[in-house]
């Protein structure tokens, strides 16, 4: 019989069992389920709800019963439907119908609402620590690149010098966005409902903001409704792991691009790197690619929780049983992405010499040449049309600016000095770049011990 069957009149379908049942997935659960029990059936004694030898008998026995799910002693049964069943279920086989007083003055509504606010809450400090190693990675890679000098892009075109330092803590700053929304999604989370009830709390006296400091809540939630029917904290993890995750995938789109022989601004370490089962003379970046890919998957379980919850009348509905496996998901998803996209970036090897190259090419100092006409004294609108004229006789001749003749030059406008080839050496469009957030060295250098005193 279950524990909630007095009310009816024959066992359910065996299909009915299997399809209401979310033990399959909410068994991950057993701590915090256990911890939420106990810190329950504390204050339950010291209210004189129960007594306090019936507390501590329930305390022992989850406590026990905790020991024993962590050596792997248990095993869950589906009949019991889920976690809390199942929890209460084995308690009573072991301690007697004592254990049958730890529901006193909780609903599985509020029960879930918190095991689910306490598994988030830890999960989002692993994902921070992991978050946090990948933007010291990142840092570690600026610091020796800060005079390795790139192109930067536009529209996938080559566009001005940068140097690979200034490109690598763009991603860096991304990160600390995250870093931001994880901190803001754990304080969202931190909020107690457990006393919520089923939806309008109950008339024992419970302590719940004795419950809510002894689970290190900074409160309780103050609405009884919402206590049970919010998952707007787990739709704010969502939200902030897929961003997280197409940060990871645009990050990842450069690393596909750049371990190219089209690019080979890289090359990844043989240890993040797979063959071809036919091509003998393929390296592919098949880490970088399932990072890419799994960011729809994560986008997907946004959408599907967002689309559960847009119809739900208050208070607590079943239909929020499909919060968890979207939760769950998402958030092994991350665990599994973080760790060997850190790897794989730390171990790569960068390619110096094909990113100076490619960034003498494709006229990535025209800017700089326009700037240098500027401060001659000519309108940078005028300017502009001199160095286009300048490069569009580049490249009908296949030459570039740095080779043209000065005669070409004042050809075109008698202005030009021999001081216009030290105004556009990549060296010196990088490095007179110095306005905060810039890619000269000064300003990348600066950048990066802003950075490490922030991660610190």
């Amino acid at each position: 019989m279950k524990l909630w069957g007095g009310r009816f009149a024959k066992e359910t379908d065996q299909l009915t069992d299997h399809f209401n049942s979310s033990i399959s997935f909410d068994q991950r659960l057993y701590k915090q389920d256990i911890i939420g029990s106990i810190a329950h059936v504390a204050m339950l004694g010291a209210q004189n709800i129960i007594s306090m030898a019936e507390s501590d008998a329930i305390i022992n026995g989850l406590n026990s019963l905790l020991e024993d799910i962590e050596k792997g002693d248990i095993t869950f049964n589906e009949k019991m439907e889920d976690i809390h069943m199942n929890i209460e279920a084995l308690l009573i086989s072991r301690i007697g119908d004592v254990a049958k007083k730890m529901h006193t003055g909780r609903s599985r509504n509020d029960q879930v609402a918190l095991d689910v606010r306490l598994y988030t809450r830890d999960e989002i400090i692993s994902l921070k620590r992991m978050l946090k190693e990948l933007m010291q990675t990142v840092i570690t890679l600026a610091k020796d690149h800060t005079n390795t000098i790139m192109p930067g892009y536009t529209h996938l075109q080559r566009a001005q010098p940068i140097t690979f330092a200034h490109h690598l803590m763009a991603y860096f700053e991304m990160f600390k966005r995250d870093f931001k929304r994880l901190e803001f999604t754990y304080e969202n989370t931190n909020f107690l409902p457990l006393g919520s009830g089923a939806l309008a709390t109950t008339t024992y006296p419970l302590d719940r903001d004795a419950v809510a400091k002894s689970l290190d809540f900074n409160g309780i939630c103050e609405n009884s409704i919402d206590g049970v029917s919010d998952r707007d904290f787990c739709l704010d993890l969502l939200y902030t792991l897929s961003t997280l995750m197409m940060h990871l995938s645009r990050f990842s789109e450069e690393i596909i691009l750049w371990s190219s022989h089209e690019f080979h601004f890289i090359e990844l370490d043989d240890a993040y790197s797979t063959g071809s089962s036919i091509m003998p003379q393929k390296k592919n970046p098949d880490i970088a690619e399932l990072v890419r890919g799994k960011t729809g998957r994560v986008y997907g379980n946004l959408m599907s929780l967002l689309t559960t919850m847009k119809g739900l009348p208050l208070a607590y509905n079943k239909d929020m049983q499909e919060d968890k496996e979207r939760l769950f998901d998402s958030i092994d998803t991350l665990k599994m992405c973080l760790p060997i996209f850190t790897q794989m970036i730390k171990t790569m090897r960068v390619c110096k010499t094909n990113m100076y190259t490619a960034a003498s090419g494709g006229f990535t100092n025209a800017t700089d040449a326009a700037d240098y006409l500027v401060k001659k004294g000519l309108a940078f609108r005028d300017a502009h049309e001199v160095i286009g004229k300048l490069v569009l006789h580049c490249v009908t001749t296949h030459t570039t600016l740095e080779e043209l003749p000065l005669e070409t030059y004042q050809m075109i406008h008698p202005i030009f000095d021999e001081d216009i080839y030290e105004a556009i050496s990549l060296k010196t469009c990088v490095n007179e770049r110095q306005v905060k957030g810039g890619p000269s060295e000064k300003a990348v250098t600066a950048h990066i011990k802003s950075a490490t005193d922030w991660l610190q």
